[in-house]
């Protein structure tokens, strides 16, 4: 399994201590895998900086892990947390769309 863990960075997080809980399912370093995580990556630190995880799971290492999660195509992103679980399939380069499937409120800084 890749692990690469997006800790919380500083005193940013905010009062209500919510953090999310988000995993994405890739196939090795394809390119749709790459571009995922870049992707994935920039939305949450202009979104959600100090307030996420992220586990990438490379199903060719760890196939057992996508049933899971039930996942059947990949890329895939997971919101675990907050629930409810949401998914979306893809290189997430929509952001709006992406914004709206995780269900992401900014506090007027957009």
């Amino acid at each position: 399994m890749m692990d690469m863990r997006e800790a919380p960075t500083d005193a940013a997080t905010p009062p209500d201590g919510d953090t999310w809980e988000l995993r994405l399912y890739v196939a090795g370093h394809t390119t749709k895998s790459v571009t995922a995580l870049a992707n994935l990556k920039r939305y949450c630190e202009q979104y959600l900086a100090g307030r996420y995880t992220l586990d990438v799971i490379d199903l060719l290492q760890h196939p057992q892990l996508a049933e899971g999660d039930q996942i059947l195509a990949i890329p895939t992103l997971v919101r675990k947390v907050p629930e409810p679980i949401r998914k979306i399939i893809g290189d997430l380069s929509n952001e709006e769309k992406v914004l709206v499937g995780l269900d992401i409120r900014t506090r007027g800084d957009h």
